[in-house]
């Protein structure tokens, strides 16, 4: 396993993130693709075994079962300081008063509250899931430091939003001496590059790492473009997100897999690790087989013909997956 700095922290992470969105409880309103709590540890073990130390979740995911499953494997099957756990905080199930959002009452309630499922006394990154429209960022900022001083989270990170908007948050931050984002989970693969435009090159600039949610596009770089899967006939989020254009780019994916003798998910992965602002995808996995290729794909490297064939069929998208 290779291991890199998250952006200009001293914190040292593999090149591979495990998420751990596939991991939960479908009984307490998790996705019907998500693995029950034996087939989860199991993923978390291989993937320890393999030298990832990075693991991703969030307060949402599966009714906060994701956590625990999360937190449960990584206390029997590691020592809690050579990993490095991220959560998220934004959404919830429940709808009520205060309950949801970044206001400085939800945020201190939802530390604890994951802090509670994953078993630990802090997170190694705590990262805002999306931008709250409802509640100042000054509020938000400032209880996120507080948090950390708190030595409930060592580092923050921040989640889709335009680059306007995480420009602003840094400026803030470090304009009243509070902690600033040290990450942002972004949307970025070969299907989706909007990012490339501001983002990418803002996070460059300010020593921000850079760790892309949906790597693989949902599946959609890994199999035939009319082919679907149970996670894409079910995932409504999913649906806007990609175009009938992509289908060149997940042709040019297939054909350089082929010519390799390679799974297409190594030649999606190898693209997007290639480029250096990137410091880790986040990675899902269903399948045994999802674990190996994004650990193998540190090992691919392309050359620079196989990189324009993948990037030439790119069209401009509307921008997506960073509103509520």
């Amino acid at each position: 396993m290779q291991y890199v700095k998250l952006g200009s922290t001293g914190l040292d992470v593999s090149r591979i993130c495990l998420g751990c969105m596939s991991f939960g409880d479908r009984a307490r309103g998790g996705h019907q693709w998500v693995l029950d709590e034996e087939t989860s540890r199991s993923f978390i073990k291989r993937a320890l075994e393999a030298g990832i130390n990075f693991f991703d979740t969030a307060n949402s995911y599966s009714g906060g079962s994701s956590e625990e499953i999360t937190g449960r494997a990584l206390r029997d099957f590691a020592r809690r300081d050579e990993v490095v756990l991220a959560t998220k905080v934004y959404f919830t199930e429940r709808k009520a008063p205060n309950i949801g959002g970044l206001s400085r009452k939800a945020i201190f309630t939802e530390i604890d509250n994951s802090l509670r499922r994953l078993g630990t006394d802090y997170v190694d990154l705590y990262q805002i899931h999306r931008w709250d429209h409802a509640t100042p960022i000054e509020e938000t900022l400032e209880a996120l430091h507080d948090v950390v001083k708190a030595g409930k989270a060592r580092y923050i990170g921040a989640s889709s939003m335009y680059a306007w908007q995480f420009a602003k948050a840094l400026y803030i931050a470090r304009a009243h001496g509070w902690t600033p984002f040290a990450t942002m989970q972004n949307h970025y693969n070969l299907l989706y590059r909007e990012e490339e435009r501001e983002m990418l090159p803002l996070c460059a600039d300010q020593g921000v790492g850079v760790i892309p949610w949906s790597p693989l596009a949902r599946g959609r770089l890994t199999r035939d473009w009319d082919e679907s899967s149970e996670r894409g006939a079910s995932d409504r989020f999913a649906s806007g997100l990609y175009q009938e254009g992509d289908r060149r780019i997940v042709e040019a994916v297939a054909a350089i897999a082929e010519r390799r003798g390679l799974p297409r998910a190594q030649i999606a992965l190898a693209w997007l690790s290639r480029n250096p602002v990137v410091t880790a995808p986040i990675v899902g996995a269903t399948k045994p087989q999802h674990l190996e290729d994004a650990i193998a794909s540190l090992s691919v490297q392309l050359t620079s013909e196989e990189v324009a064939e993948l990037e030439a069929p790119y069209t401009p998208h509307e921008v997506v997956g960073i509103g509520v």
